[in-house]
């Protein structure tokens, strides 16, 4: 998905998290109970405008929109300008990974998946959140007219396809919880 998009409309992504209050929060008290305890290695991979990597006390985010990564910065995140396909730190460097709705925006998320392995430490967690291809927000987006700016071209996967994707990247899934048609997956080094 071309980034330009959330860098034009960076005020209106931000915004979504205030107008869709209970939706947000139900979200950031899933990832926080799967979460292991941030430390000064903890990275969100797609950081966004910080609205779950600083609440979580996550320090680090990656993030290639600029104007995005302002408003992190703005949140107390030390936001690094890359993409999940490139993540520019060195190998082992991360204790924990934060991917949350970030998936479904890229061309193909094993790129993105072998990145974060390599950059996760060997006792590594991966936390995964992904808006399920058969749930109710992503069937809303596909199947309505005049869709959301952000998610109408975004590509949604299943469950199922998804632990594929993470198998063949080397990672298994060690715990899952799905509810409203969001997943979050606990995720480990194989």
């Amino acid at each position: 998905m071309p980034g330009d998009v959330f860098e034009q409309f960076a005020e209106d992504y931000d915004r979504w998290f205030d107008e869709h209050r209970a939706e947000y929060r139900a979200e950031l008290a899933r990832v926080r109970r799967l979460l292991p305890r941030p430390d000064a290695r903890a990275v969100e991979v797609g950081a966004g405008s910080g609205r779950f990597a600083a609440p979580l006390g996550i320090p680090i985010g990656i993030e290639p929109s600029p104007a995005l990564g302002r408003m992190a910065r703005e949140r107390g995140i030390e936001v690094i300008r890359g993409r999940a396909e490139s993540i520019p730190l060195r190998d082992g460097a991360c204790s924990s990974a934060l991917v949350v709705t970030v998936i479904c925006f890229l061309d193909d998320p094993v790129p993105a998946f072998r990145e974060i392995h390599r950059i996760l430490a060997p006792q590594g967690t991966l936390i995964l959140g992904f808006l399920e291809r058969e749930g109710p927000v992503a069937q809303k987006y596909l199947h309505e007219e005049g869709k959301h700016r952000f998610l109408s071209r975004a590509r949604f996967y299943s469950p199922d396809e998804v632990r594929e994707l993470l198998g063949r990247t080397g990672f298994f899934v060690a715990g899952a919880e799905s509810q409203a048609g969001f997943s979050v997956l606990t995720v480990r080094k194989a």
